[in-house]
């Protein structure tokens, strides 16, 4: 039989101080990011309401005597955009309030390595 081969134990030093690394998500220049997407947001809701009155245009036939004949009728590109631009306004304004949120929870960086 063979004797089962050993190594030496090791000591484990403590681990030297690492420096702090760059700014994770807490960063306050996301403002100006919120602030893009919100212009970004109102560009999008101004082109959503155009592209809505692009796309229903209601038609009048004249009759002797009688109301006029009304109809409506639906353009399905420019209501497809209109919705297109309506949804991504609505991720932009929730990606603005994330900016939003990580932007105002900032806290020192003394502060910070207090908590641990």
């Amino acid at each position: 039989m063979t004797e089962a081969v050993t190594e030496p134990e090791t000591v484990v030093d403590e681990p030297e101080e690492v420096p702090p690394a760059a700014p994770g998500l807490h960063q306050p220049k996301r403002w100006l990011i919120a602030a893009a997407e919100v212009v970004a947001i109102v560009l999008l809701v101004v082109a959503a309401v155009w592209c809505w009155n692009r796309g229903v245009v209601r038609l009048e036939y004249p009759f002797e005597g009688r109301e006029p004949l009304i109809s409506t009728r639906y353009h399905g590109n420019w209501l497809g955009s209109a919705v297109g631009a309506a949804t991504l306004a609505v991720v932009l304004a929730l990606d603005a309030v994330r900016q939003i949120m990580l932007a105002v929870r900032t806290r020192p960086q003394k502060a910070a390595d207090s908590d641990m």
